[in-house]
């Protein structure tokens, strides 16, 4: 290459660099004042369009993220935002503890031989409870407060309060609080009848110790029954489980918390999980607002739940039994028999009819109907829709109880005598919560068969306890005994001193609170 083939080879590079630089130049200036005028026009409202997963696997739904349904309001998606405040300001943290004896025996984990002398240990226990009254009335599971030596609950406001058990139904698996407090933020009592599947709800709770917790689903079924609860066959109490199923999201420690609805209502009190491995694994379980209403009302009014009994031996209806029955639909609950002097067969109720509705609520199946005749007292009247022979039948119940009253438990304070039981004899009461009986002859005192969850078991009085005095004063038999209780309850005293023996045999002193 000569020399002047170079010089001409540097120009026209020395000229490619100058486009460059000139094209660059003008790039910059041109986006500048694109820059400098869209600054000086109105800036235009986001547009927020819901996400939705497109692809679907097999089993699986996807639904718009409940937060950003909150968030836009968008058209027939719901609005969780207000029903989750008002459901966790009436949400409580329930926490107990219990002295447990060690076990004894062989170790199912390590197999060695656990010596008896082993201190007693104190177990830890949390759910959820629900504040249903501004006075300080807390509705949360039997389950959650079972054993529970001290209970206490964790308002929303960061408070901590102790708790007393006003009373608890293992039938339906429902506990009621007490917390000296007033002015609190309650939950509305919602309709679950109303509840339709498909319906979207909200479960508010304290899942593994998260404190207050909001997950979303939709209703998923309603009056399942599935086995949960166990009979006591001592006292011939039956569980009542015609739970709403849901798919929001709860976890260990939502027991006892709300199932509310869009308006924040409380439709239900979680209860279940349906899970191979302990977690949410999409099946969750609430006792219906309904039921549970009429249970805490009965333990806050009188201790105790008030059971109305129809009086009849159902079985479910079955395919083959409704078309011999020309049923127009595989429902109802078939009648097998019918109790002397009950409800049923003083209005004309007969083996073999179907029973279509209580109290113009259809009860398609067992577990809705047992739901349904417990929300009734003794002694209230009911309308029972029946299929007889073809037709439909229209009848009034007076329902009444398992031994053929009409009238259920006494309402109980310490001004009252003694409540006498129906049982074999007359020697027999319920005080306060607490059943017991006159001594054999010849003995005094009053021996207890059962303190119940009020004052007398947390006075630490236990089965088997025989009471001799109230406040220094000799009693024989229960009647004795009541009227010097009730005495003692009319002072200005905080409290009543029992004296007596112990189960096992031993002189022991109980100082009994007076509510």
């Amino acid at each position: 290459m000569s020399y002047f083939d170079g010089i001409n080879a540097r120009t026209r590079h020395m000229k490619n660099i100058l486009g460059i630089l000139g094209i660059s130049f003008f790039s910059a200036t041109l986006g500048g004042l694109m820059v400098t005028k869209l600054d000086q026009q109105e800036p235009s409202a986001p547009t927020v369009t819901p996400v939705v997963h497109s692809s679907l696997s097999p089993g699986t739904m996807h639904r718009p993220t409940p937060m950003l349904a909150s968030a836009t309001h968008t058209e027939g998606l719901p609005h969780f935002r207000d029903a989750a405040h008002r459901a966790l300001d009436a949400v409580v943290h329930v926490r107990t503890a219990q002295s447990v004896s060690p076990s004894q025996g062989w170790s199912t984990w390590y197999g060695f031989f656990q010596q008896p002398s082993a201190p007693e240990r104190v177990q830890m226990g949390s759910g959820s409870g629900v504040i249903i009254d501004r006075e300080g009335f807390i509705v949360t599971n039997h389950h959650v407060i079972e054993g529970a030596d001290v209970v206490e609950v964790g308002l929303n406001d960061n408070r901590t309060l102790p708790a007393q058990i006003v009373g608890a139904d293992p039938t339906t698996d429902i506990a009621v609080l007490k917390v000296d407090a007033d002015q609190l933020n309650a939950v509305d009592w919602g309709d679950s009848d109303a509840v339709q599947v498909g319906d979207w709800v909200l479960a508010v709770g304290n899942p593994f110790d998260l404190t207050s917790t909001v997950t979303a689903g939709i209703v998923s079924a309603k009056a399942r029954d599935i086995q949960l609860l166990r009979p006591d066959f001592d006292r011939s109490l039956f569980p009542i489980e015609s739970f709403i199923q849901t798919d929001a999201a709860v976890n260990p420690g939502n027991s006892g918390g709300a199932l509310v609805d869009t308006q924040g209502q409380l439709i239900g009190i979680n209860t279940a999980i349906a899970s191979r491995t302990g977690s949410y694994a999409g099946y969750a379980f609430a006792v219906p607002s309904n039921l549970a209403r009429k249970v805490a009302t009965d333990l806050i009014e009188f201790g105790a739940v008030q059971r109305a009994y129809l009086g009849v031996g159902i079985r479910p209806v079955d395919e083959m039994l409704a078309e011999r029955l020309a049923l127009p639909r595989v429902a109802g609950v078939l009648v097998t028999n019918v109790f002397d002097e009950s409800g049923a067969e003083l209005a004309g109720i007969e083996p073999g009819d179907v029973i279509l509705s209580v109290g113009g609520t259809s009860t398609s199946t067992m577990p809705q109907l047992l739901e349904r005749v417990n929300r009734y007292r003794p002694g209230q009247v009911t309308e029972v829709e029946l299929w007889r022979e073809g037709d439909t039948v229209l009848l009034t119940v007076e329902l009444g109880t398992r031994e053929g009253t009409s009238t259920g438990v006494k309402p109980e304070t310490p001004d009252d005598t003694a409540t006498l039981d129906n049982g074999p004899t007359d020697d027999v009461a319920t005080i306060w919560g607490c059943r017991l009986r006159s001594c054999s002859e010849g003995k005094s005192g009053v021996e207890v068969i059962d303190p119940g969850l009020g004052p007398f078991a947390k006075a630490g009085i236990r089965a088997g306890t025989v009471i001799l005095t109230v406040d220094g004063k000799t009693t024989d038999g229960v009647d004795e005994f009541a009227a010097a209780l009730s005495n003692s309850a009319k002072g200005n005293a905080p409290g009543i001193l029992l004296e007596g023996r112990d189960p096992d045999g031993k002189p022991a002193w109980f100082g009994v609170a007076i509510d």
